[in-house]
């Protein structure tokens, strides 16, 4: 039995030498004093390549020496050469399957629910946050003038539309949550309280467009439409939550007020027979708690229930940064204490002393 070990790096001279090749009329770099066991490539201005070549160790109870060899490329390394633990062991860290977890406690019980029980589940249809100042109205009128297109392009396909929607509603999240992770960083302080939900929002909103992937199967032309349309929201939104995260925010409570209108009429077409209700997806009724039998209705109910929760959310966190005071840590505590979850005692005073994060 063999085995593959590396050359030690104490065969290597200190300097490097090149030699000319006669036969080849190359010239290569070499990196030991023995360059049938360690050398580079021939030399080239584009992607220069190392190879490193390994020597099998003679095993003691063999009879006959070995003289193979097996060359390593650091770019595109030949899977048989790659240690055993990357092939077939996992570190324990990754050994925990962790799954996305919904929105609202209400998806979080034993029970798994029905239909009555998601139309049971308090919604407001009619929440909508009125313009109060000029950022909050170019805010409005972005996101009003942002459906026009999206109306024209889809019309009545709901399935696609919804598509495009959460292909888009899934980067906020992920945008925001990074840049407070930044600053987070920069400034060394905590952030408030507010990553951990920013990215349990982005997930969420990714885990409505894996639903909807499985109920259709979008065109290569609605893909590369959807990819560009990503792309270019990624950018802008990165570069407004830059300029104004009180505006981002706010462009996002209106996205999500859209996002309730539009599942509500889904539910319509739906429940008037334009769409069908097929079964629900696998992926909904484990993520969702849903019972065996659900169905697309009982997805459409789930989602918007999901968007309603991003929606009031959005404009809240908009808010608290318009008031100066974005460390949702102080007024958590006070409702633990209001509510008897936690001892009472002065809530500013224990999350601004100075050994506190």
């Amino acid at each position: 039995m063999t085995t593959l070990a590396p050359l030690r790096s104490t065969q290597a001279t200190a300097a490097a030498k090149t030699m000319f090749n006669a036969t080849t009329g190359r010239r290569f770099l070499s990196l030991s004093s023995t360059p049938s066991v360690l050398f580079a490539r021939p030399c080239s201005i584009i992607a220069p390549a190392t190879t490193i070549r390994y020597q099998q160790e003679r095993d003691p109870s063999s009879r006959h020496p070995i003289q193979q060899s097996r060359a390593f490329s650091l770019f595109g390394a030949p899977k048989a050469l790659l240690p055993k633990a990357v092939q077939n062991e996992i570190p324990d860290a990754l050994m925990h399957q962790t799954h996305p977890m919904p929105m609202r406690e209400e998806f979080m019980g034993k029970k798994r629910l029905s239909t009555k029980d998601l139309e049971a589940i308090p919604v407001d249809l009619g929440f909508h946050r009125e313009p109060a100042g000029m950022s909050d109205w170019i805010a409005y009128h972005v996101v009003k003038s942002m459906r026009i297109p999206v109306d024209l392009f889809f019309r009545t396909k709901y399935i696609h539309r919804v598509v495009a929607l959460e292909t888009v509603a899934a980067v906020p999240g992920m945008v925001a949550g990074m840049l407070r992770h930044l600053r987070s960083l920069r400034r060394c302080s905590h952030d408030g309280g507010w990553i951990s939900h920013l990215l349990h929002e982005a997930e969420n909103e990714r885990m409505h467009l894996m639903t909807w992937m499985k109920v259709a199967q979008p065109t290569l032309f609605e893909r590369a439409l959807v990819t560009a349309v990503q792309g270019v929201f990624f950018n802008i939104f990165f570069a407004l939550y830059m300029v104004s995260d009180r505006t981002a925010h706010r462009v996002v409570g209106y996205l999500e007020e859209q996002a309730v209108i539009s599942y509500t009429h889904m539910l319509d077409e739906i429940q008037a027979g334009v769409l069908e209700n097929g079964p629900a997806p696998q992926i909904a009724i484990d993520y969702w708690n849903l019972e065996e039998n659900a169905t697309i209705r009982d997805v459409c109910l789930a989602i918007r229930l999901d968007e309603a929760v991003h929606m009031v959310t959005n404009h809240h966190l908009s808010d608290r940064i318009q008031l100066k005071q974005e460390d949702l840590r102080v007024d958590i505590q006070k409702l633990q204490e209001e509510r008897g979850m936690v001892p009472k005692q002065n809530a500013e005073e224990v999350w601004s002393k100075p050994n506190k994060y």
